[in-house]
């Protein structure tokens, strides 16, 4: 059974940063996708920053581009994924999902749309706040 475990989220200052991790266990693909995701109270839930295992090509959100940064590693069955926020701001403050599905081309959807992807960790708080 794949495994998605978030960890990382908390308090951050507007204009501060935070780093949030991630460790998807037991994905037997070749050739997947993984990334984060993000919902704030009464929206919908929205891609942020994905990233191919295959080839390491990243789609972002408008909203997020310059400030984020997704990276991955997968080494002995573990795949790690890492969100690296600065100029963080009151719109950025959501619970964020990391997610592993299908490579891009091989998804239902485009890359940031999370019915592209099959496995989701449970979420971890950001909270934004001076």
């Amino acid at each position: 059974q794949v495994q998605v475990v978030e960890s990382g989220g908390g308090l951050a200052q507007p204009g501060g940063s935070l780093r949030l991790s991630c460790v998807v266990s037991k994905l037997e693909w070749d050739f997947y996708a993984v990334g984060w995701f993000r919902q704030a109270p009464g929206k919908e839930r929205e891609g942020v920053g994905v990233i191919s295992g295959t080839d390491g090509s990243t789609y972002y959100a408008d909203s997020v581009r310059g400030r984020f940064t997704v990276t991955s590693t997968r080494d002995n069955g573990e795949i790690k994924v890492y969100l690296q926020m600065s100029s963080l701001n009151a719109e950025d403050a959501a619970v964020y999902y990391c997610a592993a599905g299908r490579d891009f081309g091989l998804q239902v959807g485009a890359p940031l749309a999370p019915i592209g992807y099959d496995y989701w960790g449970r979420g971890t708080q950001v909270t934004v706040s001076a």
